[in-house]
């Protein structure tokens, strides 16, 4: 009996020390800049983006979006479009987009993520579910006679579905999932995207077991770097940490938010899209329950599907 408390002592305090040491050293490592994401926006003409405006969220942030009134030969359509940039981007990212469905009629409202941009301290939040408040709280700070739909981008479309499938999915009547991150190990995912973030693999883990026990005393600590060169680390957020990696994105389960989705949900991809697999976008949602609509536009990549000129048209159609 004795031997047996002894081991089970050992035990205790060997799982201790693991955890401690995922913890303390298990963090991320440096990534490595990542042309194909960092350099299209250098051709990016930037000089009409709009002045950021302000809501206040819930807890008191003064939060950043930016306006895109519809404009154009296009009537204005009644129909708001709200847009959510991919990870460590910013309101601003999302700029030609956000001009092409203004000129279609749209009135558009680009979202500084929490975390993001000039939305509070770059890389964190407070607890998982605050970037869900803060929609909810923009959609009732910043009232809209109309319709809504919402826009999400790579993390941003994992959000995006994470909306679609929540408690809150009637705040939008229109969900456009753009080249969604669906998790790590989902099918979509191609061998070596991992080049765009590296992750702290221990520490993420060791954090996700505390997270369930209620523990969330490191939250603040960094999973992910992303893969910034020095010009774009000045503008966007250069990494994560634990609990805004955990908000910002599908959650742990993107099959239930596919079946517990009940708003129209429409999904755009390039086909030459270098991170993720996106002609089996189709197959893995209706694996998880629902037929979603897929359109991919030919010969478009990740980020050319925030910028070319074709995959801004399909995304237009597809906010119709």
């Amino acid at each position: 009996m004795k031997a047996a408390v002894i081991v089970t002592s050992c035990i205790a305090a060997l799982l201790v020390l693991a955890f401690a040491a995922a913890i303390a050293f298990g963090g991320p490592a440096k990534a490595a800049p990542l042309a194909s994401v960092n350099a299209p926006f250098a051709k990016v003409d930037f000089s009409a983006v709009p002045p950021a405006r302000r809501f206040q969220a819930r807890d008191g942030a003064s939060l950043a979006w930016l306006h895109y009134p519809a404009t154009g030969t296009q009537a204005p359509n009644g129909r708001r479009v709200v847009l959510v940039h991919g990870s460590s981007g910013r309101g601003q990212s999302m700029h030609m987009l956000a001009q092409g469905l203004a000129q279609a009629g749209f009135s558009v409202a680009s979202l500084d993520m929490r975390g993001h941009g000039d939305s509070g301290p770059r890389g964190h939040a407070a607890y998982i579910g605050q970037l869900e408040d803060d929609v909810e709280d923009f959609m009732k700070a910043v009232p809209h006679a109309g319709p809504s739909t919402l826009v999400g981008f790579s993390s941003g479309g994992g959000f995006a579905l994470r909306m679609a499938g929540g408690s809150r999915q009637q705040l939008f009547d229109r969900y456009v999932l753009l080249a969604p991150f669906l998790r790590h190990d989902a099918p979509t995912n191609k061998p070596g995207n991992d080049h765009w973030a590296a992750v702290g693999l221990p520490r993420m883990i060791a954090l996700t077991m505390l997270d369930r026990f209620g523990i969330r005393a490191w939250g603040d600590l960094p999973v992910l770097n992303f893969a910034l060169d020095e010009a774009a680390s000045r503008f966007l957020t250069p990494s994560y940490s634990f609990t805004l990696a955990s908000a910002f994105g599908p959650g742990d389960d993107y099959r239930a938010s596919v079946r517990n989705a009940r708003g129209d949900v429409r999904l755009v991809a390039g086909s030459a899209d270098e991170l993720f697999d996106a002609p089996r976008y189709a197959e893995v949602l209706a694996a998880a329950g629902r037929t979603v609509p897929v359109t991919l536009v030919p010969g478009v990549n990740h980020i050319g599907l925030t910028l070319e000129p074709a995959a801004v048209a399909a995304v237009v159609r597809a906010c119709h």
